[in-house]
């Protein structure tokens, strides 16, 4: 049965979007950065993404990394480094990095270490830390 004041069904590129946003926010969470502000940030990205997906609806499963890196950098420039590494404890504090930089699942790793850190939307479990200048 259909209601007549029922929003249309979401399409794939728009899931794709969501849960870009969803799992950027849920890592500014993790990190205690998730101000009005920053949270900003993520929707500017989403709408810079949405724009791309549509141009090349196959690169959906690209969406959350490049979200991720999008907001990443916007906080480099505005804030400081995030997210932090939570694996090297000596040394100047550094960010980690998405990869892979360009396809799907994409994860958080410190370069530096080698190790994978979490799935981009995961670093709650691996304690992400507030940006750094």
């Amino acid at each position: 049965m259909d209601f007549p004041d029922s929003p249309p069904p979401v399409g794939p590129l728009e899931q794709a979007l969501h849960a870009a946003r969803a799992l950027v926010l849920a890592d500014l969470v993790a990190g205690q950065v998730a101000e009005a502000d920053v949270v900003s940030l993520v929707e500017e990205s989403v709408v810079q993404r949405r724009w791309w997906v549509e141009q090349w609806p196959e690169g959906a499963a690209y969406v959350a990394g490049l979200v991720a890196q999008d907001v990443q950098d916007a906080l480099l420039d505005r804030y400081g480094r995030w997210p932090l590494c939570p694996v090297c404890g000596a040394g100047d504090p550094h960010a980690l990095d998405v990869e892979p930089e360009l396809g799907p699942d994409p994860h958080w790793v410190c370069h530096k270490a080698g190790v994978k850190v979490s799935a981009v939307g995961s670093l709650g479990t691996a304690a992400g830390g507030a940006p750094s200048s």
